[in-house]
């Protein structure tokens, strides 16, 4: 789900509606541009989107609270500090909810009457090529890759097919047949490095290999449940899989489904405040509304008629986004944890940038921040060291926001209130 901002303000007198038309937060006392000035508290809200120049969007409103207290006849200390004018690129960023896990879902069933359960492995077991996910009777049954399960007994003369490819390929990577040729035909040395395979596995080697010999799954899996009990009849489900790669998933609103591009560099939210980055590897075609029906490519309604100006299915439909972590080790053991992400929506390079905390409302209308040109704050009264200088403002992003005026500078400093 989109992450939800605070909806705009009614405009009012206490609110500024844009960047070419701002009015003052009430109480401000208005001075002129440029010169020494005394400012008093102000308490701007600044309403984002509205703001936002030359493309990109920022998110909510930014709540500015200034106390430019100064330097006081009797020594008080001043309130507030400075900071640099820099030159930057600000990226403007949508994040929406995600799920962090693992990638892949199987599930692993018993074939009826193949015998007594006698070992499983443990939740959170990782399984490569080779290695035994199950035994009956004693026998481990053992994980081949592969697209193609054994769905038929297969012997010399059987007819060709890509079963037999699988089986080939599994048995050469294994080490079972160095000589053998992989292709989809089962000939006497494919017989040959199945004797072998079953030799390795403490089997009768028959050089036959048939339902049930073993679970054929895409890559490496893990262990993500079991329901099997040792000691009765093997049956039905015996466990849940899913892959080793972890991903992050999104269920992306389509409207915003231009921001998922494939390939694109993605920020994620960990648990705890930690952070991370990922890669787009997958945009889905099918929309889905609230009620989990599905529209190709998100278009036409996914539902009757909502009724009383409500959202339909359609406004709220989403496709699923899947996000490859580029380290995964960052995500520790996090397996189905809620995560943020961010795409970008928009930026801006090579930009004059702020604080957002340095911008002043005028009373006359517009924004200024103030130079302290000085080298720092000066008391009421004082030489004229500081000068405002009425800006421009552009996109909010990262704490930042662009700003343009005449005088600015990279590395002039502009009074911000001090933590």
């Amino acid at each position: 789900m989109r992450e939800q901002t605070a909806e705009p303000a009614p405009r009012g007198p206490d609110s500024p509606v844009d960047a070419a038309d701002p009015v003052a937060a009430p109480g401000d006392s208005g001075s002129g541009i440029g010169g020494h000035h005394s400012l008093g508290r102000r308490r701007v809200l600044i309403a984002a989107t509205a703001v936002v120049v030359c493309g990109g969007a920022a998110a909510g409103f930014l709540l500015l609270d200034r106390d430019d207290s100064r330097a006081t006849p009797d020594g008080g200390t001043s309130r507030v500090s400075t900071a640099p004018v820099v030159r930057t690129d600000l990226v403007t960023t949508q994040r929406v909810d995600g799920t962090l896990r693992y990638d892949g879902a199987y599930t692993v069933k018993a074939r009826p009457g193949s015998g007594v359960l006698t070992w499983l492995p443990d939740v959170g077991d990782t399984l490569a090529r080779g290695e035994r996910v199950y035994a009956v009777n004693g026998r481990p049954v053992p994980l081949l890759y592969g697209d193609t399960p054994l769905y038929r007994t297969l012997e010399p003369g059987v007819d060709d097919g890509p079963d037999v490819e699988m089986l080939e390929r599994n048995l050469k990577a294994l080490g079972h047949g160095p000589a053998l040729t992989v292709d989809d035909h089962f000939t006497e040395g494919t017989a040959d490095a199945v004797r072998a395979w079953q030799d390795s596995l403490g089997r009768t080697e028959t050089g036959t290999a048939a339902p049930g010999d073993a679970v054929v799954e895409p890559g490496a899996v893990r262990v993500t449940e079991t329901l099997g009990i040792i000691g009765a009849d093997a049956a039905d489900t015996l466990l849940t899989l899913s892959g080793t790669r972890r991903i992050v998933t999104v269920d992306m609103p389509v409207a915003q489904q231009q921001l998922a591009r494939l390939g694109a560099t993605v920020r994620i939210g960990l648990p705890g405040g930690r952070t991370t980055t990922g890669k787009v590897m997958d945009v889905g075609t099918v929309a889905r509304g609230e009620e989990g029906t599905a529209s190709r490519g998100g278009g036409g309604s996914t539902s009757g008629d909502s009724g009383g100006g409500g959202r339909t299915a359609t406004e709220n439909a989403t496709v699923e986004v899947r996000v490859q972590l580029t380290r995964p080790g960052e995500a520790g053991a996090l397996d189905g944890a809620p995560v943020s992400v961010d795409f970008t929506s928009g930026s801006r390079r090579d930009v004059l940038a702020v604080p957002v905390s340095a911008l002043l409302a005028l009373a006359e209308g517009g924004y200024a921040v103030e130079a302290a040109e000085g080298g720092g704050s000066a008391a009421p009264g004082g030489d004229g060291a500081n000068r405002l200088i009425p800006v421009r403002l552009g996109v909010f992003a990262q704490g930042k926001v662009e700003v343009e005026g005449e005088g600015l500078r990279e590395g002039l400093r502009v009074e911000v209130p001090s933590s």
